[in-house]
């Protein structure tokens, strides 16, 4: 027997990569994710899997597919005055629409992971609820992402929902001291480029009830690119509760 041969038995099998959390297939380094809106969590997906939870009602409505689009507004405002309102003590907030209670719930990232506002929600409704993009909000599944340092407008984008959590592990991973460190402050810089390069911007003829143009309209709804922005990979944090 030679050593090449004895060599195939002494070698340590490769590590085990990540796997569907459906079918145990598995999963490329860029790969999807599904919300399971009974456990308010994200579960890794493969292609079909992913594919069979985009259909309305499939499992019974426990896991939704998690889309690709990132769309921004261009006549989005949000007035300093609004922004305080929202009590976020950071210059990053998402907030989706969470179908079991049918109103808007609001996080926002620190190095201890995602933490709920405790806001009455009713007033981000008022501040963000009547905007465009917030119309065009799948429940469970898309978040509106806002950003604000100081002395900039508010910015406010349509993703995913495994994108705001990507953000979270980014800060958790990087965050140091008080104000969170060069290196902190870089890798979220580096991050909202790759937003802003995903996202498409809503024409304005565009329908909010739908994300298309309106009746005699010529504009085309902007869906972004499935799996190639910001948290189409592994890289979301996987929360354990709420997403």
């Amino acid at each position: 027997m030679t050593t090449d041969v004895l060599r195939q038995f002494t070698r340590r099998p490769p590590p085990v990569g990540e796997r569907c959390d459906l079918c145990g297939e598995p999963l490329p380094a860029e790969h999807r994710h599904l919300v399971d809106t009974a456990r308010r969590s994200l579960k890794c997906a493969c292609p079909p899997c992913h594919l069979l939870f985009t259909r309305p009602g499939a499992g019974q409505g426990r896991f939704r597919a998690v889309p690709g689009r990132y769309l921004t507004d261009p006549g989005f405002e949000l007035a300093e005055a609004d922004w305080n309102r929202l009590q976020i003590p950071v210059a990053l907030a998402f907030f989706f629409r969470n179908s079991d209670l049918d109103r808007l719930a609001a996080f926002y990232p620190s190095p201890a992971g995602a933490t709920e506002s405790e806001l009455d929600p009713r007033t981000w409704d008022t501040v963000l609820g009547r905007g465009r993009l917030a119309a065009l909000l799948e429940p469970d599944v898309e978040a509106l992402l806002l950003h604000h340092e100081p002395g900039t407008p508010v910015t406010c984008t349509l993703v995913p929902v495994d994108v705001c959590y990507e953000l979270v592990g980014r800060m958790r991973l990087h965050w140091k001291g008080f104000d969170g460190g060069a290196e902190a402050r870089a890798d979220i810089a580096e991050f909202f480029e790759r937003i802003t390069a995903a996202a498409r911007p809503l024409e304005p003829d565009q329908s909010p009830e739908t994300g298309r143009p309106a009746p005699g309209g010529t504009g085309t709804a902007g869906t972004g690119t499935a799996g190639k922005g910001p948290g189409s990979g592994s890289t979301a944090t996987h929360p354990g509760g709420a997403p």
